[in-house]
Formats: structure tokens, sequence, C-alpha cells
């Protein structure tokens, strides 16, 4: 694989990274409990709801030293034959977006060595050493990838990967076989250092001390988008790449009341919620709640007699099986319902007032009787025919008409009557039954009317 490819797969696996990280970012929000003590004196809980990052300390410094070297695990070509170890140094200040995912900025500073010791003379391309002093800045993605949790409710340890992006400036020096220097010069021939793109990529293990401090230890291949790391410019298609393996410490900014969110196990911290004593007892008492709310549920619709209206509203109990009640669980005729010492037909028209869909309730008791007739009579279906008066345009008059259908078919419905049984058909101000030129004629117009089929 030629530096290209590889430079063109380690951006992408790094927008990878960045993406899965932030879809942990958000989806982590919804993780439930941050602390689950107990307090045994009072039988409570201290457990909280996770209510987003501000019940966690979310920032951090640290500061790292170790080896650097122009060279790395993974291989590729070189242009010296051999390379020596260099101290190098560093700091970041990371973010912490999610239990898995964070943001880090990194500055490092250091020395590469390189030398041709193993070439014909110790010189190769006339060249024996290479010294290069450099800074570099980078932003990368830091992802926990696993754990190791010994004390249940918080990791341990985590191991994680990164991956980003920067700038790396640098002066490399020169060392030719008669053993004079040079150092990296412009074309005007004065010294600078120089800058590139450079790309880190890499991996490691974090300890945690105790709540604000955690030991680091990890390892990055840093690739460079250019060839004169090294002082010495061989071409397409090699570039540049140097590595550094450091130990460092990171301390958390923040609240010591506030847990740091990168040691946060949400798994654990559910299994602690799941088995704490008082949620538990809470739980329960839920349960014990929700059964009496069932079982007065139950007692409101529990019908003894089987008439269809419950023993709390039957004024009329124990009414013998097949009896056609009215509304409060008494017995009425078939067809017909006694109303201040008068009979209300069942299938009787519903009058309904001027420009009206609303029943009067004067007609409810010919509904209840239709309805007891009905419901005793479980093969009848019935249509029922809206009507309106000759005022208004015949487009309104017959949706009015519908409306007054469809507030018969709802009470019906309402009483026990299956809607299936109900068809409903709107006719406007067509076939009146009186006169629409005088305002009794009217009256009577504005109607329902059943038939039965």
């Amino acid at each position: 694989m030629n530096y290209s490819t590889l430079k063109k797969t380690v951006a992408l696996s790094f927008a990878s990274l960045m993406a899965v990280g932030m879809v942990k970012a958000q989806t982590s929000t919804t993780t439930t409990t941050t602390d689950t003590t107990m307090n045994k004196s009072t039988g409570t809980t201290t457990a909280k709801v996770f209510g987003g990052r501000g019940q966690y300390n979310t920032f951090s410094i640290g500061l790292n030293g170790g080896i650097t070297a122009p060279v790395v695990a993974t291989g590729g070509s070189n242009d010296f034959t051999n390379w020596d170890a260099k101290f190098g140094y560093g700091a970041s200040l990371r973010w912490q977006l999610a239990h898995s995912f964070g943001i880090q900025g990194d500055f490092h500073g250091g020395k590469l060595n390189g030398t041709n010791a193993d070439a014909t003379n110790g010189v190769r391309d006339g060249l024996k050493e290479f010294n290069t002093k450099f800074y570099s800045g980078t932003i990368s993605g830091v992802v926990n990838v696993a754990t190791i949790d010994y004390l249940r409710r918080k990791n341990a340890i985590n191991f994680f990967v990164t991956a980003g992006a920067g700038l790396v400036w640098y002066n490399p020096t020169l060392t030719y076989a008669n053993n004079s220097t040079a150092t990296y010069q412009n074309a005007d021939g004065s010294t600078h250092y120089a800058k590139s793109l450079v790309i880190p990529v890499g991996a490691g293990v974090k300890f945690r001390l105790n709540d604000a401090w955690a030991l680091n230890l990890g390892y990055t291949e840093n690739f460079v988008d250019d060839d004169i790391l090294d002082g010495l410019k061989r071409g397409y298609p090699t570039k540049d790449k140097y590595s550094y393996g450091y130990a460092g410490l990171e301390w958390t900014i923040g609240s010591k009341s506030k847990p740091n969110l990168d040691w946060v196990n949400p798994v654990a911290m559910m299994y602690d919620e799941l088995y704490d004593a008082a949620l538990r007892q809470e739980v329960e008492a839920l349960k014990g709640r929700v059964t009496n709310v069932e079982n007065a549920v139950n007692d409101l619709k529990k019908d003894s007699d089987g008439d269809g209206v419950s023993d709390q509203f039957d004024k009329c109990p124990n009414t013998p099986a097949g009896t056609v009640v009215d509304g409060a669980g008494c017995p009425l005729k078939k067809d017909t319902v006694q109303v201040g010492g008068a009979a209300a037909t069942a299938y009787s028209n519903i009058q309904f007032d001027f420009d009206s869909s609303v029943l009067r309730t004067s007609s409810y008791p010919v509904l209840d009787a239709t309805s007891a007739d009905l419901r005793s009579n479980t093969s009848k279906t019935l249509e029922l025919d809206g009507y309106a008066s000759s005022e208004g345009t015949a487009a309104h008059n017959l949706r009015l008409s519908k409306d007054r259908a469809n507030s018969v078919k709802t009470y019906l419905v309402n009483s026990g009557v299956e809607a299936r049984r109900l068809k409903v058909k709107a006719f406007g101000e067509t076939n009146p039954i009186a006169d629409n030129s005088t305002e009794e004629g009217r009256v009577q117009n504005r109607r329902v009317e059943f038939k039965q089929k």
C-alpha cells in the first residue's frame, strides 16, 4: 500500500470513529442512573436519573513523556538504515462527550534521529546521520473500545484507540560523509521550520488511579504528508513517518462531587439500580397501588345480573336474564318507555332545532326505547335517514342531515348497539313530510327517520 492510499484509509477511519463516537454521545444521554448508593439507616436510595453530561466532569488535562523514533511498528520504507530513540513530550486537553467517546487536542515536541550505520562505510547517499527537532498540534477522536471493571460500578482500566489530524513543524539537520552538517533552508538560504500535515493514529490503555487522576500508556504512529522530515527527499512514493510511545498522567477538571464521565459504566450502574433494595421496595409498592386500581376498576365493571348496567349504577338489581332494561338497569317495555305519564315509542322520528345536529333531551326516551329493542333483537339492522328543512343551500342541508343521522348513531352505539347494525344516509331537504313554507312544517322536516331492515 502506498502512502497516498494509507493516508486516505486513515482519514476514512478517523471519520468513521468520529461518527460512531457522536452517535454514542447522543445515545448516552438516555442511560439511567449515576449513583445508586443505599442509605441503610433510612431505607432510601440516592439513585439519580441520568440527566446529561451536566452530572459529570467532562474535561481533563494531561502531561506525558516518552520515546520518539523515525519509524513505525507497522513498517514501511525509511531513508536511513538505522534509528536511535530520542525523548519526546506532550500535553493534552480532552472533552469527554460520552462514556465511550471524547475529542482531544494534543501538543507534542521532541527529537528524531537516524543513521546509516548499516550502510557501507556508514554512508548512504552521501549522508551519515540526521537529527530533527519537531513540534506538532493535532485534534483526535478518542474511543474507549474495551474496559476492565474490578469495582463493578466503576471502570478500572479503559482500552482506547485514537485517530485525528493536525500540523507538524520540523527542522532537520544532516551530517554528511565528511562530518560536515547542514540545516534545512529556504530557497533564499535562510533556515526555518518546515510545516506539513500529519495524521496520528494510535492506541493505548488508561488506568484509573482515583476519581481525579489516571495513568495513560499509549503508542501513536504519525504519518507526515511530506518526505523531508529526515532532511532527505527521495520523492514519490515515499513519505516520512515517526512514532511516539509514551506514559503520562491525566487530571480531571471539575467539582470533586461529580464523577468523571470517562469512567462511567452504564451497564454496571443499571445492574446496581436493578438490585437496589430501596428501589425494589418502591417497585413493589407501585405494583400494590396498580393492583388496587385494577380491583377498583373491576368493581366498577361488575354486573351481577348481566343486564349491561354495572352494579354501581343498577337501580334494579337481580333482573331476570334477558330482561330489556333502561340506563338505570330497570325493566322497560319492549317498544315504549314512560315519560311523565306518556309512552315514548321506539323508532319514532327524532327532531332537531334549526341548523343544529345536537340531540334534544326530549329525544332520549325514544332513543332509549329504540336501543332496548335493538339490543333484545340482535338480528335487526337499522337505517338512519337524516333530513333538513329548506332554509339554506342544498349542499349545506345535505351535510346537516348527515350530521343529524350520525348524532343518532353515536347515541345508539354508546348505549350498547353494535355500530355495524346501523347505516347512515343523508337526504338533505328532499322528501319533506310537511310544508316548508310554514315554521310548523319546517320543524317536522328537521328530523331523522328509522328504517328497520
